[in-house]
């Protein structure tokens, strides 16, 4: 228990995409030895699924089989992420903790920030121009506005 107050505490935000493998890629090989001497968090969120488009069919709501098939799914699916992740992580003698949250990326991230005293959260940034930015938002973008830590944004060379 000593060592961990010690110890650094670092956390990687992940996703399914490519900007967030290139992320943790370059954070294993370009900060390798800080983080084999940290406690580093594996994180992803999960964002509700979108049952609206369901609410128009003839059931006037979403089917309550199709909604837990779903959720498996989701949950089937964050796991393979997570252990892929930590799979990575191992390779580069990185021992990651992995854990998830369901909600709005943006805003999960920064509560796990602030819940386990991050003290550098890394993650990628898909490289959105500033119309898709200001449309889509942008999870990167929040973050450094908003997490209790220094961020790390890593982007993927063009």
């Amino acid at each position: 228990m000593e060592e961990n107050k010690m110890k650094k505490k670092v956390m990687v935000a992940i996703d399914e995409s490519e900007c967030s493998h290139h992320a943790l890629q370059w954070a294993l090989e370009n900060l390798g030895d800080t983080l084999s001497a940290s406690q580093v968090f594996i994180f992803t969120a999960q964002p509700l699924p979108n049952f609206a488009y369901l609410s128009a069919s003839t059931y006037g709501a979403a089917p309550l089989d199709l909604i837990t098939t779903v959720q498996k799914n989701q949950k089937k699916l964050t796991l393979a992420l997570l252990e892929k992740a930590k799979d990575i992580c191992a390779t580069h003698g990185v021992d990651g903790e992995t854990m998830t949250e369901i909600g709005d990326p943006k805003d999960k991230i920064c509560e796990a920030v602030e819940k386990l005293k991050i003290q550098l959260l890394i993650l990628g940034s898909h490289g959105r121009g500033a119309l898709q930015r200001a449309f889509l938002g942008s999870v990167s973008n929040h973050c450094v506005h908003n997490a209790k830590c220094p961020v790390l944004v890593v982007r993927k060379p063009a």
